[in-house]
């Protein structure tokens, strides 16, 4: 019986941890922490009401993800992703999931497909909810899923790193505007062509998948660079 207080407050801390660590992530998809900024873990902990520890060892494990980076005696810094490096990981996971989506075509049974097909439906409708987290859990689940078809668990593991790296932060305003729906429909039409049969269109509507929300990502931050440049002119400053 003395053995089993000890792992019972250690399963306890790590579900803790894994708790903060969720909010933390949801934090920075809805941009609520900023790309650039320092923040500190008894800060943080204040705001969540939970002790600094659970958050310290959040961050940490943000930080193996590449989202945050530790800052001597300071705290954590949210990760800034450029363009640049939001191009080199999408293609990336071009290069990997395209072909694999026509393998998988040509390879998995109907009812192994037809099994996503809840999970894609899940994606709609939280996208049309406005619902952010919802919608980036659901879609993590189709993709992962669907490229385990493959067989392959490194090539899992390679995709689901790279789609913690490559996380867009601040994407509650795509979501309100109703952006993200026609991204989401995109994955019952990726369905379709697979129980189809046709691997061609499949990977062709794959390669425009992938490239969609990275464009609105794209024009959300030209369009944020526009509003910059504008607030400057009105100020006068050249």
């Amino acid at each position: 019986m003395s053995e089993l207080k000890p792992r019972t407050l250690i399963s306890v801390q790590k579900h803790l941890r894994d708790q903060v660590a969720n909010a933390l992530r949801a934090a920075l998809i809805a941009g609520d922490l900023k790309p650039g900024v320092i923040y500190s873990a008894p800060t943080l902990a204040a705001e969540y009401g939970v002790s600094a520890t659970p958050v310290r060892e959040a961050m940490l494990d943000l930080a193996r993800e590449g989202l945050v980076e530790a800052v001597r005696n300071k705290g954590f810094r949210v990760t800034e992703l450029s363009e640049r490096d939001l191009d080199e990981y999408t293609e990336i996971r071009s290069l990997i999931e395209i072909p694999t989506v026509g393998r998988v075509t040509r390879s998995a049974s109907r009812e192994e497909l037809e099994a996503l097909r809840p999970v894609a439906e899940e994606i709609v409708a939280a996208a049309r909810a406005g619902d952010l987290i919802g919608y980036l859990e659901s879609d993590r689940r189709f993709h992962l899923g669907l490229l385990g078809l493959a067989g392959n668990s490194r090539l899992v593991e390679t995709v689901a790193d790279l789609r913690k790296r490559s996380r867009l932060y601040g994407l509650t305003e795509l979501a309100e505007a109703g952006a993200l729906v026609a991204s989401a429909q995109e994955h019952t039409a990726l369905l379709d062509l697979m129980l189809a049969g046709d691997s061609a269109a499949a990977e062709e509507h794959m390669r425009h998948h992938l490239a969609h929300v990275r464009t609105l990502w794209a024009a959300r931050n030209q369009e944020k660079a526009g509003e910059r440049t504008s607030s400057v002119r009105k100020l006068g400053i050249r």
